[in-house]
């Protein structure tokens, strides 16, 4: 086993740490590349903005911002103030991830309706979460003129550590939320369901998985570039997944209402979704009710209203509709 502590394995973590930062600056400016036209047609009104889309956007660009400060701090061939760099550099990957654990938060609360107690637990656990990500200074870095470039010569490891650990099991939480709750409806067989159901547990599992390992390497405590070298692929993971689970779902609902039949429905039961048309329509009539056509169907309304999800906008709940028509099928 390596001497983690001496000069030569310093320097070599500091090379390996530099190419590392490289390479995950290319793929995560890949996905801010690719994900642009979303950005662009919310700005531009294409899409609706809603006020949750405002933690979307912190999170993406202040992520960036951080990784573009990192790109600053290790390439720059005169000195510079490396204090000041690596500080912002913290905050803003920090709140990075915080901000990905928000997306990931308001997500769940979509799918649990609003739930007052799911509401206040999760505003109670994101306070939590932000009182540590707000502890200020927790790197320290100089210039090395032998790598010329700056150096990180030390870690507030206790502070680090507790904020990932906390980011670690908030993710754990709201997966366990989101498999609950998402476990009971994905029998429904909706197409949104589904959507929700795949993404979600997936996301937030490589969510939870990233923090994880960032978690492990801190509280080995090899030395102080290894306690920070995992924490940059956690912030980027945790990003990409809230900001794509974002993004999933607005452009889901935007294409319009998802229709399909109830379990216990003869009348409709191989009606299906809307991009399908009826398959299986039959004429009824109850008692002295005037013949006709008689649908019944359940419909995901997804529809502006004071009860609406906050973040996408659509309410996601179920709603029992009638249709009646006189020897013709509903309009719809």
């Amino acid at each position: 086993m390596p001497d983690w502590a001496s000069q030569k394995e310093l320097i070599l973590d500091a090379t390996v740490f530099l190419k590392f930062m490289h390479s995950l600056l290319g793929v995560y400016a890949w996905e801010w590349f690719i994900s642009l036209p979303f950005d662009w047609e919310v700005l531009t009104g294409k899409k609706a903005f809603r006020w949750p889309l405002i933690f979307y956007f912190l999170n993406r660009y202040l992520l960036l911002a951080a990784m573009a400060g990192i790109a600053v701090a290790l390439d720059s061939t005169t000195e510079i103030d490396c204090q000041a760099v690596y500080t912002f550099n913290q905050f803003a990957g920090n709140a990075a991830v915080g901000l990905a654990s928000i997306n990931l938060s308001l997500r769940t609360l979509a799918i649990w309706s609003q739930n007052k107690w799911i509401k206040l637990f999760l505003i109670v656990v994101i306070l939590g979460h932000w009182s540590l990500i707000l502890q200020g200074v927790l790197l320290k870095a100089n210039w090395d003129p032998q790598l010329n470039a700056c150096n990180i010569t030390g870690t507030n490891n206790t502070v680090l550590a507790a904020t990932f650990t906390y980011s670690m099991c908030f993710d754990l939480v709201v997966f366990l939320l989101n498999a609950y709750k998402l476990g009971s409806k994905r029998k429904s067989g909706s197409r949104l369901m589904k959507m929700i159901f795949k993404d979600g547990l997936i996301f937030f599992f490589i969510a939870f998985l990233a923090n994880l390992i960032a978690t492990v390497f801190m509280i080995m405590n090899l030395n102080s570039i290894m306690n920070v070298i995992f924490n940059v692929p956690a912030a980027i993971a945790s990003t990409i997944v809230a900001t794509r689970a974002v993004r999933h779902l607005t452009n889901f609902t935007s294409k319009g209402p998802e229709m399909y039949a109830p379990s216990g429905s003869t009348s409709a039961s191989n009606f299906r979704s809307a991009s399908g048309g009826p398959r299986g329509i039959t004429a009824s009539g109850r008692g002295g009710a005037q013949p006709g056509v008689h649908v019944q169907m359940e419909t995901f309304v997804l529809q502006d209203s004071t009860h609406a999800d906050p973040e996408y906008g659509p309410d996601l709940s179920l709603k029992r509709q009638s249709y009646d028509a006189e020897n013709k099928a509903p309009t719809i």
